[in-house]
């Protein structure tokens, strides 16, 4: 059987360091409640705990991603999902809003007063930053046709990281991994590769529920995973590989061949999840509540955080397939830091505007646009055919008419601050 140069090396770079990798199971988490109202300590909280102790989990989902270091409607306070995690000793993966914006200040003012709040409680909780979500998508011709909402261009996230390494290079957060967290298709196309240069591991948004044209139903769903999968893996070289967010929804619209429902649902988690991620691959699922009202489109796994999830979770029995290899040869979390910081910055990509509403000192708005994270946009790329996850709100920054799902006609990737 023939085996691509890129899964060859990629494989060896997983061995070196899987002695002393970890594998983080977790969900998405934005800044704001499904009525769009701030998330405060004792809501991060419960979802913590919730997520923390779920019946029959195939693991321990002790990690959350965040879209934004800003409090919800405020203009630099540290977001209190830091006070929770400290509290309940849950692991971040941290996330700064970038789309829609020259600058980044206010995302590492507020990321610095909660490490002088907090100090090594906090710093020690740090397993990644991502600088930005889907916003080379936003900037394609897809994610355009899809009024996704105002992006930002691979020069400008290149800048972004630049800025938080040299802010951060003489703290407890330099030798954090730096990465970027975008659809599969943006990062195969060959426009972004300064991001890929410059980061230290990649994080992808895959639905294959959204992939219309290319058979998405349930039956496909996994096969429709791998390839995007793949596609990111040979893109990547060999930097690491995380998904940050994938899932499918247990209620909603049709798409394409795609049918939402509690069963798929749970098709989805185990053909995909139990038998390709879950303890492979850090592996971010969305998600655990749903927090964007404007999509009807729903993913989460429970109802008002219980503990009691809608399908059972267990991966018990599941056979891994064939391809499990192939996902998690770059699942390794110690993403290391090669030469990110030295890279060279890319020459360009403009910035795409669009009109939206500005939401007082809103927190930022992730990918597609809503205040709780989730995928909602349609994703770019090469095929250019799938829809990005459901959408999750950005740091004080604007929530984009784009982003419901109803105008994206799809649950993609803002879910910066669910």
């Amino acid at each position: 059987m023939r085996i691509s140069s890129t899964v060859a090396a990629s494989a060896l770079l997983a061995v070196a360091s899987a002695a002393d990798s970890t594998n983080y199971l977790g969900f998405n988490s934005g800044a704001t409640k499904a009525d769009r109202s701030a998330k405060f300590k004792a809501d991060f909280k419960a979802e913590f705990d919730a997520a923390a102790n779920l019946k029959g989990a195939p693991g321990d989902f002790n990690a959350v991603r965040l879209y934004t270091n800003i409090q919800a409607y405020s203009d630099s306070d540290p977001i209190e999902a830091f006070d929770a995690a400290v509290e309940t000793k849950t692991k971040l993966l941290l996330g700064v809003w970038a789309s829609g914006t020259d600058n980044i200040d206010k995302e590492l003012s507020a990321l610095k007063k909660g490490i002088e709040k907090h100090g090594s409680k906090l710093t020690d909780l740090v397993i990644g930053i991502t600088i930005g979500s889907e916003d080379l998508y936003r900037i394609s011709e897809t994610g355009i046709k899809n009024k996704s909402g105002v992006g930002n261009s691979p020069k400008a996230i290149v800048g972004f990281i630049e800025n938080f390494r040299s802010s951060f290079k003489s703290t407890a957060l330099a030798k954090v991994p730096v990465g970027h967290a975008d659809t599969w298709d943006a990062w195969g196309n060959s426009t972004n590769k300064a991001v890929i240069d410059n980061v230290d591991f990649i994080a992808v948004h895959e639905y294959p529920y959204y992939e219309t044209g290319k058979g998405n139903s349930i039956d496909n769903a996994a096969k429709l995973f791998q390839t995007a999968y793949d596609n990111t893996l040979a893109a990547a070289g060999s930097k690491p590989v995380w998904v940050t967010e994938t899932g499918w929804p247990y209620t909603g619209p049709d798409w394409d061949q795609a049918k939402s429902g509690t069963d798929n649902a749970k098709k989805y988690w185990q053909e995909v999840g139990c038998k390709k991620l879950f303890n492979k691959v850090p592996t971010f699922w969305y998600t655990l509540r749903d927090s964007n009202p404007d999509n009807e489109v729903k993913f989460a796994i429970t109802d008002n955080l219980s503990t009691t999830p809608r399908f059972n979770l267990s991966c018990d029995g599941i056979k891994e397939d064939d391809k499990s290899s192939s996902t998690s040869k770059s699942g390794s979390s110690t993403a290391t830091k090669t030469g990110s910081s030295t890279a060279s910055k890319t020459p360009g990509g403009d910035d795409s505007d669009s009109d939206s509403t500005t939401l007082a000192t809103a927190t930022p708005t992730p990918s597609s646009g809503n205040s709780n994270g989730g995928s909602g946009t349609t994703t770019t790329g090469a095929s250019a055919s799938q829809t990005s996850g459901p959408a999750s709100s950005a740091p004080g920054q604007k929530i984009f008419n784009a982003y419901t799902y109803a105008a994206l006609a799809v649950v993609g990737a803002a879910f910066a601050m669910f």
